[in-house]
């Protein structure tokens, strides 16, 4: 049976929904549907395969260790669904490809992704975690991994291996300085670093009242 592109991304629609739904750590459906959104408009603007990156966009997470118990086994998941669904060869690796290689890793993932598709996945992912959204899904994720708002005692770690990043032992403000304000300068696409821009400039406007407010001066 030969699937439609429509077809193909309702499936993937439906794979990633079964997947997040649940989720309360940030990372839930409606994230994937942001992402989604974010690369079909930059997408549109940068002439890449809108197509390609809506498939990334919607599998981007299923695999990701802070979702999946078994990684893994969930790569194989994903690459048995995009062979179900009667892509080719070079669809399924390209979409795969963008998945593996897009992730922040605490920044030890220097490397640009390969391609036009990449770039704007990558993107439209880091767009998620900008701005007054990205502020809301820093405090949901802290919250559900018992990260605390803020101790002016736990200082930022300016450089970090890819396990000191996952181990939780910051506070939800040291992470907008180890990850989140770096973003804006990571994009790859010039529409992605126009969307970033304003988002950035949110955060930076939040911290000020932060600060302010936690030294009881507003």
């Amino acid at each position: 049976m030969i699937f439609t592109k429509k077809q193909i991304l309702g499936s993937a629609q439906d794979f990633a929904y079964q997947v997040h739904h649940n989720d309360t750590s940030g990372h839930d459906f409606l994230h994937i549907e942001r992402v989604v959104n974010n690369a079909k408009t930059i997408a549109k603007h940068a002439g890449a395969d809108s197509f390609i990156c809506q498939m990334a966009a919607y599998l981007h997470d299923i695999a990701d260790e802070k979702i999946s118990s078994d990684p893994e086994k969930s790569t194989q998941q994903i690459i048995q669904f995009l062979i179900e669904q009667g892509l080719s060869t070079e669809d399924r690796e390209h979409i795969m490809e963008i998945i593996t290689t897009m992730s922040f890793r605490g920044g030890a993932n220097k490397q640009p992704p390969r391609t036009l598709e990449g770039k704007v996945v990558q993107d439209a992912d880091r767009l998620d975690a900008l701005g007054a959204i990205g502020i809301a899904r820093v405090m949901a994720y802290s919250g559900h991994t018992a990260r605390p708002i803020h101790d002016p005692s736990i200082l930022v770690r300016d450089q970090m291996t890819v396990a000191e990043y996952r181990s939780n032992r910051g506070t939800a403000v040291t992470h907008f300085y180890e990850k989140l304000l770096k973003l804006k300068d990571l994009m790859n696409t010039d529409y992605g670093r126009h969307m970033a821009e304003g988002r950035h400039r949110v955060m930076e406007e939040y911290l000020e009242q932060f600060y302010a407010e936690w030294d009881g001066e507003r």
